[in-house]
Protein backbone atom coordinates (compact mmCIF):
# COMPACT_ATOMS: atom_id res chain seq x y z
CA UNK A 1 0.00 0.00 0.00
CA UNK A 2 0.89 3.60 -1.09
CA UNK A 3 1.76 5.54 1.89
CA UNK A 4 -0.75 8.19 0.96
CA UNK A 5 -3.80 5.48 0.82
CA UNK A 6 -2.83 4.55 4.30
CA UNK A 7 -2.30 8.12 5.22
CA UNK A 8 -6.37 8.33 3.50
CA UNK A 9 -7.69 5.68 5.03
CA UNK A 10 -6.69 7.14 8.69
CA UNK A 11 -8.49 10.62 8.11
CA UNK A 12 -11.54 8.68 7.40
CA UNK A 13 -11.38 6.66 10.42
CA UNK A 14 -10.31 9.53 12.27
CA UNK A 15 -13.51 11.68 10.74
CA UNK A 16 -16.15 8.97 10.98
CA UNK A 17 -15.16 8.20 14.98
CA UNK A 18 -14.99 11.71 15.63
CA UNK A 19 -18.70 12.13 14.15
CA UNK A 20 -19.78 9.88 16.70
CA UNK A 21 -18.45 11.44 19.31
CA UNK A 22 -20.04 14.84 18.53
CA UNK A 23 -23.13 13.08 18.24
CA UNK A 24 -23.33 11.76 21.90
CA UNK A 25 -23.72 15.52 23.31
CA UNK A 26 -26.53 17.15 20.54
CA UNK A 27 -28.36 13.52 21.89
CA UNK A 28 -27.45 15.28 25.72
CA UNK A 29 -29.01 18.58 24.47
CA UNK A 30 -31.92 17.07 22.93
CA UNK A 31 -33.03 15.08 25.91
CA UNK A 32 -31.94 18.16 28.01
CA UNK A 33 -34.38 20.44 25.76
CA UNK A 34 -37.14 17.99 25.92
CA UNK A 35 -37.16 17.73 29.50
CA UNK A 36 -37.55 21.84 29.59
CA UNK A 37 -40.31 21.67 27.29
CA UNK A 38 -41.82 19.14 29.36
CA UNK A 39 -41.78 20.77 32.69
CA UNK A 40 -42.56 24.49 30.89
CA UNK A 41 -46.18 22.50 29.63
CA UNK A 42 -46.74 21.10 32.37
CA UNK A 43 -45.82 24.67 34.81
CA UNK A 44 -48.23 26.20 31.95
CA UNK A 45 -51.33 23.27 32.78
CA UNK A 46 -50.91 23.82 36.58
CA UNK A 47 -51.45 28.17 35.60
CA UNK A 48 -53.71 27.43 33.45
CA UNK A 49 -55.67 25.03 36.55
CA UNK A 50 -55.45 27.42 38.75
CA UNK A 51 -56.33 30.59 37.09
CA UNK A 52 -59.87 27.96 36.32
CA UNK A 53 -60.08 26.97 39.53
CA UNK A 54 -59.82 31.03 40.93
CA UNK A 55 -62.81 32.05 38.22
CA UNK A 56 -64.99 29.62 39.03
CA UNK A 57 -64.77 30.41 42.74
CA UNK A 58 -65.12 34.08 41.79
CA UNK A 59 -68.64 33.24 39.46
CA UNK A 60 -69.44 31.42 42.84
CA UNK A 61 -68.65 34.71 45.03
CA UNK A 62 -70.55 36.80 42.69
CA UNK A 63 -73.62 34.27 42.08
CA UNK A 64 -73.95 34.64 46.35
CA UNK A 65 -73.42 38.48 46.15
CA UNK A 66 -76.00 38.53 43.78
CA UNK A 67 -78.31 36.48 45.69
CA UNK A 68 -78.41 38.50 48.56
CA UNK A 69 -78.65 41.62 46.27
CA UNK A 70 -75.42 43.54 47.25
CA UNK A 71 -74.32 46.70 45.62
CA UNK A 72 -71.12 48.98 45.73
CA UNK A 73 -68.63 48.85 48.75
CA UNK A 74 -70.73 45.61 50.66
CA UNK A 75 -70.71 43.22 47.48
CA UNK A 76 -67.08 44.42 47.54
CA UNK A 77 -66.57 43.63 50.92
CA UNK A 78 -68.07 40.32 50.57
CA UNK A 79 -66.10 39.07 47.32
CA UNK A 80 -63.01 39.82 49.19
CA UNK A 81 -63.94 37.62 51.89
CA UNK A 82 -65.25 34.93 49.87
CA UNK A 83 -62.67 34.82 47.69
CA UNK A 84 -60.32 34.01 50.72
CA UNK A 85 -62.29 31.13 51.44
CA UNK A 86 -63.42 32.93 55.14
CA UNK A 87 -67.50 32.24 55.84
CA UNK A 88 -68.80 35.82 54.59
CA UNK A 89 -70.99 37.56 56.86
CA UNK A 90 -74.30 38.47 55.49
CA UNK A 91 -74.95 41.94 54.72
Amino acid sequence: MKVTKVVGMAIAALAFSSGALLAEPAAKADDAAKAATTKAATAKADKAAKKDAKSAKSKECSAQADAQKLHGKPRKDFRKTCMKGAAPAAH
